[in-house]
């Protein structure tokens, strides 16, 4: 690891912190065909994963379920980032949150391709 300022002399980040269990829910998503994009290190509260999923782009959130709530709270600067977002944005805490999305997904997915006439649908 290059401890060295990179030119221009500005301060190295120190890596974002992971969540415990994001890489089994990472793997939770990916055995069920969902797209993941890792996106942790964007740092600035941006969430930690992109899916996507049957046509939908939802960014996800982990916190780990298996401590108390005050350690699950958002950050500050993770707070700002959902407020402004105007697109999907979840919180998964353990696999069967991450199980549950991707069912919620499918259900809704349903729900629209019986709400359209396949007579005008073209």
């Amino acid at each position: 690891m290059d401890l060295h300022p990179p030119p221009g002399g500005a301060a190295l980040r120190r890596a974002a912190r992971v969540d415990d269990n994001q890489k089994q829910i990472v793997a939770v998503f990916k055995a069920a065909s969902v797209s993941v994009a890792v996106t942790s290190n964007q740092h600035s509260g941006y969430p930690d994963l992109t899916i996507g999923y049957l046509g939908y782009n939802i960014l996800v959130e982990i916190k780990d379920g298996n401590k108390p709530p005050s350690a699950r709270k958002l950050t500050p600067k993770q707070r700002e980032f959902r407020a402004n977002w105007q697109g999907e944005y979840r919180i998964v805490t353990s696999e069967s949150d991450a199980l549950a999305l991707i069912k919620e997904l499918q259900k809704r997915k349903g729900r629209e391709g019986h709400d359209t006439d396949p007579a005008t649908d073209r």
